[in-house]
């Protein structure tokens, strides 16, 4: 068991026959599904019809909102529904169902925002919520500490946006985030900039980007449904921000390179430190880490409808990992002979795969037309895509127990389609943000974006070879920058609680 997880991880909480179900739980679980179907169908009459909602200056339901709430609503019924018997018992379960009913919607109000006080607001509402949910188990001192410390981050992410938007406000005379968005040139430039990183570090503190990755490393206290709600949705929301401020971002390229830096080192970094996780709940953190630098690295490239796209498939997936954390209670160490060998064979086909699967990307999301190819930064997030192709198709190929022939045969294959159905929700995604402003502004080339092409192969280069392994002041250095709040660990066995 891991060390920090509550003590009835992986358990099973059926119901009492008699017993009936709380009315709490029963009655947020069928809201919040009705919440879905009804986002649904806004999403479907924006798509078809293109109407867009709203009080101008209050409230606007556009491309970006409909999609987020059908995104929210679809993860927040998943946790509600599983939680009805995980949390069955706890003394605590109607405060657990009000904060997550509550959570979503924040989220849903934030997305729909158009008037700064309501989306600072918003913002607010669902950090501190997270933060309750983080410390939900009050008589246990790591999670007060977690949710305490999760709560420190929160604020001072809040106190960012909220500084970022007064600055905006009173520079361009209104209160309402479309119109600031329309007559940014009125602003003066130096106002804007400060404004604009203000928010930009609102985004990365509640992404948990290096170097604020700590509150999520530290909050593995919260009960797993929450967990899951947390590494689905909440870390998402830093993309949703640069996104919704795109038009603000794009202006500045000096910002997009800040925003491809911070998300091209913390990417890396959340991979290498996934690397030197005994904990099963670290290494789901650690992988968020870099799937969120992923997303904010897209977002720096000009591609903010890849990154919302990206989020979407991201917590479809760590939902899923979260949900399911309990089941793996029995750590192996993996042995050599758990990996097949390659051979030329196999490195010839991971690079063949690795080459199709970029240029099918390419072809599928419009950035290849012809033979022509146009050197901006999308040829770097194209670099991206063939490098964790070409990883996933080797370590696909050396983890399967399928003959060789076969083997070399079917891996091409599924990770071709797994390609092309992450191009396909991308065009889904850039086809519903149509109305949303400056969701695809790819950059020219700078030093920046050969840099991080240098270190995405470089990283590569270091994990082939294997000196991740072999460096003890490598792993050392990984281990100690993803360690959580001392407070937040669980040191005495007596304190799992078990019998």
């Amino acid at each position: 068991m891991s060390d920090e997880m509550p003590s009835h991880e992986g358990e099973s909480f059926a119901e009492p026959p008699n017993q009936l179900t709380p009315t709490l739980p029963r009655a947020a679980t069928w809201t919040v599904w009705t919440l879905f179907l009804c986002s649904v169908g806004v999403l479907a009459l924006t798509a078809l019809r293109g109407y867009e909602w709203g009080v101008p200056g209050v409230v606007v339901l556009d491309g970006l909102t409909a999609v987020m709430w059908v995104v929210v609503t679809f993860f927040s019924g998943i946790v509600h529904s599983y939680s009805r018997r995980y949390m069955a018992g706890d003394s605590g379960i109607d405060r657990f169902f009000a904060s997550i009913f509550a959570f979503t919607l924040a989220v849903m109000t934030l997305t729909a925002a158009d008037h700064v006080v309501l989306f600072a607001a918003a913002w607010l509402v669902m950090g501190l919520v997270m933060a309750s949910l983080i410390g939900h188990d009050r008589e246990w001192a790591q999670a007060r500490a977690a949710g305490a410390l999760a709560a420190k981050y929160f604020l001072t992410s809040t106190a960012l946006l909220a500084g970022g938007l007064a600055v905006l406000a009173w520079t361009t005379g209104t209160t309402s985030l479309s119109e600031i968005l329309t007559n940014l040139e009125t602003a003066p430039t130096t106002a804007v900039i400060a404004a604009v990183g203000a928010i930009f570090l609102a985004a990365i503190v509640q992404s948990a980007l290096f170097p604020f990755h700590g509150w999520l490393l530290s909050s593995m206290t919260a009960p797993t449904p929450a967990s899951a709600l947390m590494h689905a949705g909440f870390v998402n929301a830093g993309g949703v921000l640069l996104t919704r401020f795109a038009p603000a971002l794009t202006e500045h390229l000096a910002l997009m390179s800040l925003a491809v830096l911070v998300g091209a080192f913390s990417a890396l970094l959340g991979q290498a430190t996934l690397l030197v996780q005994s904990n099963v709940k670290r290494e789901l953190g650690s992988s968020t880490i870099a799937q969120m630098g992923f997303m904010i690295l897209q977002c720096g490239l000009g591609f903010f409808a890849a990154a919302i796209a990206h989020l979407i498939l991201h917590g479809c997936y760590k939902a899923y990992l979260f949900l399911s954390a309990g089941a793996a209670v029995e750590h192996t160490v993996p042995k050599a002979a758990d990996r097949t060998h390659l051979g030329f064979s196999g490195v010839a086909v991971s690079l063949l795969t690795a080459v199709a699967g970029g240029a099918l990307f390419m072809v599928l999301t419009g950035k290849l037309s012809g033979l022509t190819v146009t050197l901006d930064s999308g040829v770097v997030l194209a670099l991206v895509v063939v490098l964790t192709t070409l990883t996933a198709a080797r370590d696909i190929l050396q983890r399967s127990t399928l003959p060789a022939s076969l083997r070399l045969v079917s891996v091409p294959v599924v990770v071709l389609v797994a390609i092309g159905a992450y191009a396909a929700t991308f065009n889904a995604v850039s086809t519903m943000l149509a109305d949303v402003p400056m969701t695809y502004a790819p950059t020219e080339l700078t030093v920046v974006h050969y840099l991080v092409v240098a270190a995405f192969v470089g990283a590569y280069i270091v994990t082939e070879l294997g000196w991740h392994r072999s460096s003890e002041r490598l792993y050392v250095a990984l281990l100690n920058v993803s360690q959580p709040s001392p407070p937040t660990v669980l040191t005495d066995t007596e304190d799992y609680h078990d019998a």
